[in-house]
């Protein structure tokens, strides 16, 4: 995850080239030739080159991604709006966003919005060619990826895009749309933009240690986040009580499997260049006390490749257990460590042998200090792109790893093995009404009589997760 002007928004024409190509331009004689003529829409600030950006979803990674974007150091750029369902959420990060960025935060309390529609409002302050930001729970992400193309906006969302098959068809479709309109579209899958991890797959996919034949992968660590939920308090209201706590519904985030476990599953598809075609996985619910979210304690998936390589994520939240949080590389001449500790921690090295002894190593990641920072580099690379009109999209990669994260996940629960084709395919969609859902809906997922939600059951129900 990433780290913890006053006035009305002025219009734009919609029909027009995109604002980027103005971004290029310094010249006032040539923008306003070029606004005369109709060719781009109006800015923001007069005629300048202000990226405007709009923040829906306003919780830890919310913030962090923003304050990122106001820290690239290319050209000027400013938070015009917000929206949250959570008035709280969204004041606390306005709060601390302008005391981080006091001059770049210009959001007057009629740009701040609260409430399920709230995306639609934020997005409506920005012009063609400016950037939204979405890091609500995922199960949101198309419906405001959806409207930001309609508004010919370049995107932020963050990991994962998509929860089960049909979100993922979804996504896959607006990826398409987005590209044939090059908005540029960056996904929160920083591991993809670690200087280290770059190159160490430019060498894995030179052949420094052969042929990859074992891919290993672990997060192992004690309850986090909203892994587990305590029942419902009295006078809390369903829908909000659900998407507060996001990580306990498989509706909302794909659970802890998918929020906290794809980076590492993304990583290795990258460094194989390849995703797996299948799953089998084993998992279960030990130590839960009272709690009535939808996660198992642990997980071990066997991902295996079309060419049969074999990939073995294994992931726990337990106290008390021994913590790994790092990934590995077997090839037929040597082995890699990709991340050291954490989801992209460095060095990366490569080794001969099978053994990561250093008078073995090969290689090892040294990185510039302007460049160790794989949350702003992903900032820093898509402002480039937006202001110098390069190729730049991650929509399809990102919503092709949420299905593979999820196809690991559903394996778990079903206790079944699961194919890329099954899992895009399958016909079960946790919340297949997410765009209509207000304040008064009900929630996409109930309770039994005893305030506990449906739980997987491996080898009972194999058709559907839960």
């Amino acid at each position: 995850m990433n780290k913890t002007s006053e006035g009305t928004p002025l219009g734009g024409n919609l029909k027009s080239t995109s604002r980027r190509e103005f971004l290029k331009s310094t010249g006032r004689l040539a923008a306003t030739s070029a606004l005369a003529a109709g060719i781009i829409p109006r800015v923001y600030a007069g005629q300048d080159n202000t990226i405007k950006l709009a923040l829906v979803g306003c919780g830890g990674r919310g913030g962090g991604a923003a304050s990122n974007a106001m820290s690239v150091k290319n050209g000027p750029i400013k938070l015009v709006a917000m929206a949250d369902v959570f008035e709280s959420r969204l004041t606390g990060s306005y709060k601390a966003l302008k005391d981080e960025h006091p001059d770049q935060v210009d959001v007057p309390e009629d740009r701040r919005f609260v409430g399920f529609d709230g995306y639609k409002k934020a997005m409506d302050c920005l012009n063609a060619g400016d950037v939204a930001i979405f890091a609500t729970p995922p199960a949101f992400r198309w419906v405001h990826f959806a409207y930001a193309i309609k508004k010919g906006l370049n995107v932020f969302m963050e990991k994962p895009v998509t929860v089960d098959g049909p979100s993922t068809r979804k996504l896959l479709k607006l990826a398409e749309e987005s590209v044939k309109k090059n908005l540029k579209v960056g996904v929160g899958l920083m591991s993809r933009h670690s200087r280290a991890l770059e190159e160490l797959a430019k060498r894995v996919q030179d052949g420094e240690i052969g042929d990859i034949i074992l891919q290993r992968g672990y997060r192992m660590h004690g309850p986090i986040g909203f892994f587990a939920s305590p029942p419902k308090p009295k006078n809390t209201v369903e829908l909000l009580y659900q998407v507060q706590r996001f990580h306990s519904f498989l509706w909302a985030s794909g659970g802890n499997y998918s929020d906290f476990y794809i980076h590492i599953i993304d990583q290795l598809g990258w460094m194989k260049n390849a995703w797996p075609v299948k799953a089998q996985a084993l998992g279960g619910r030990h130590y839960r006390g009272n709690s009535v979210d939808q996660n198992f304690d642990v997980y071990a998936v066997e991902y295996t490749y079309a060419d049969g390589t074999t990939f073995n994520f294994d992931g726990r939240c337990m106290t008390g257990c021994q913590d790994i949080y790092s990934s590995y590389l077997h090839g037929s001449k040597g082995m890699a460590i990709v991340s050291k500790s954490g989801d992209c921690g460095m060095p990366s090295s490569t080794y001969k042998g099978q053994n990561p002894n250093r008078e073995r190593m090969l290689w090892e990641s040294k990185i510039s200090g302007d460049q160790q920072d794989p949350y702003q580099n992903e900032w820093n690379d898509l402002v480039d792109a937006i202001r110098n009109d390069k190729p730049y999209n991650e929509a399809k990669r990102g919503a092709e790893g949420s299905l593979v994260t999820s196809m690991g996940r559903m394996a778990a629960h079903t206790g079944q093995v699961i194919t890329y084709e099954q899992i895009l395919n399958c016909e079960h969609e946790f919340a297949p009404d997410v765009d209509k859902l207000t304040m008064d809906s009900p929630a996409p997922l109930q309770a039994g009589p005893d305030g506990k939600y449906p739980v997987p059951q491996p080898g009972i129900v194999k058709q559907r997760e839960y």
